[in-house]
C-alpha cells in the first residue's frame, strides 16, 4: 500500500512561507507528478512528504499512518536525486545493496534483490562495474536499483533526469514508466519540465508560489486548463492567449487558442499576420506568426511539408470549439 496525504501541511524558513495550507491525496499505485516553474515549491513538498524537512504545520499520513515524528528511514519511502550519489569506489552491485547491508538483511536476501532489481533495469550485464564505467543513464539506473531493492510503499523522484541529455532523458522517461507498470508502486515525480509531465503522469499537480494550481490527468489539464496559468504553461510550444477586441467577441476578457488547434492558409481566414522565424522538426513545423494585432506572436503548427517563408503574409483560423476563454481573474469561463 502506498497511500500518500496531505492535510493542510504549510512550510516556512522563519518568516517566509514557501507552501501555503495545502491538502493532496496521491492514490495507492499512482504516478503523480509535482511540476511548475523553478521556485514554485515542488521540491520542499517532495523533501516534506520524504520526511528530509520538517512539517511546519498540518498532517502528512502514509498508509494511514501519520509520519510528523517519523524519521525518514522509518516512513517506507525511497528517494531518488537528481544527482546519483553513488560511491564511484564501490562496483554496481555493491552501490544497489548499500541500504540493504545498512538495515542489516542476510547476504542471501542481498543477493536475491540486486539480482532481482539488476534484471528489471537491464544492469546485471554491468553488477561488477564501478559507477565511472558507466554511461549517465546506467548511473541513474543503478540510484534507481538502489531504491527498488528497498521495496518501499513509495518511490520519490526529484527532478532526476535533468542531468542527462536529451536522447537519454527521452530513453530514461520510458524506462522510468514501464517501471511504474511493472511495480504498480506510487510514485512521485518532480520536474520543471511539462512535457516530462504530460507523457508520464497518471495525475499531475500544477504548483505556483506553493500554491496548488489544478490537479488532473494530462488530458484534463491540456483539455480544460482551470486559469491562465495553467493554460500557459500546460501545451508545448504554449497556448497562445490573446486579449483585447478578439478576446471580447467571445465574451471573455482573455481567449486562449492552442497552435495546434489553429489552420493555416495562403489565401484567407479569421486572422493574418506575416510570418516571423519557422521552427522545421520534420513531421511538424511551427511558425510564429507577427504583425496579426492579436498578440505580439501567435505560434501555429503545420505539417512539415508546409512551405512558408520569412514574410510571407499568411491567414490562420481558429477552431471555434477549441477556443478556452478567460475572465478578468484569469479564471476559465465555461
Amino acid at each position: 500500500m502506498g497511500q500518500i496525504v496531505l492535510e493542510q501541511v504549510t512550510k516556512s524558513f522563519g518568516d517566509v512561507t514557501v507552501i501555503p495550507p495545502l491538502d493532496l491525496i496521491i492514490e495507492d499505485g499512482e504516478f503523480t507528478v509535482f511540476v511548475g516553474p523553478s521556485g514554485c515549491g515542488k521540491s520542499t513538498l517532495l523533501r516534506l512528504i520524504a520526511g528530509l524537512e520538517d512539517v511546519t504545520s498540518g498532517e502528512i499520513r502514509i498508509d494511514g499512518t501519520p509520519s510528523a515524528t517519523t524519521p525518514p528511514a522509518k516512513r517506507g519511502l525511497a528517494m531518488v536525486f537528481q544527482s546519483y550519489a553513488l560511491y564511484p569506489h564501490m562496483t554496481v552491485r555493491k552501490n544497489i545493496a548499500f541500504p540493504l547491508r545498512m538495515a542489516g538483511l542476510d547476504r542471501a536476501e542481498q543477493d536475491r534483490r540486486v539480482e532481482q532489481a539488476a534484471a528489471v533495469l537491464n544492469l546485471t550485464d554491468y553488477l561488477d562495474r564501478r559507477p565511472g564505467q558507466l554511461s549517465g543513464g546506467q548511473r541513474q539506473r543503478v540510484a534507481i536499483g538502489r531504491a527498488i531493492v528497498r521495496e518501499p510503499a513509495a518511490f520519490l523522484f526529484d527532478e532526476p533526469l535533468s542531468n542527462l541529455d536529451a536522447a537519454l532523458r527521452v530513453g530514461m522517461r520510458l524506462e522510468i514508466s514501464e517501471l511504474h507498470n511493472r511495480l504498480k508502486t506510487t510514485m512521485i515525480y518532480v520536474t520543471h519540465d511539462q512535457v516530462e509531465a504530460m507523457t508520464m503522469a497518471d495525475k499531475i499537480v500544477v504548483l505556483r508560489a506553493g500554491h496548488i494550481e489544478q490537479v488532473g490527468s494530462p488530458l484534463e489539464l491540456y483539455k480544460a486548463p482551470r486559469n491562465l496559468f495553467v493554460a500557459g504553461f500546460i501545451g508545448s510550444p504554449r497556448m497562445n492567449l490573446i486579449g483585447g477586441a478578439e478576446a471580447a467577441k467571445h465574451n471573455a476578457t482573455t481567449i486562449g487558442i492552442r497552435p495546434e488547434h489553429i489552420s493555416i492558409s495562403a489565401e484567407e481566414g479569421a486572422w493574418s499576420g506575416v510570418v516571423g522565424v519557422s521552427e522545421h522538426l520534420g513531421s511538424d513545423t511551427f511558425f510564429h506568426v507577427q504583425d496579426t494585432g492579436l498578440a505580439e506572436t501567435v505560434t501555429v503548427r503545420a505539417d512539415g511539408e508546409v512551405n512558408f517563408r520569412h514574410g510571407d503574409r499568411i491567414y490562420l483560423t481558429p477552431r471555434e470549439e477549441r477556443l478556452h476563454r478567460f475572465d478578468e481573474q484569469g479564471l476559465r469561463i465555461a
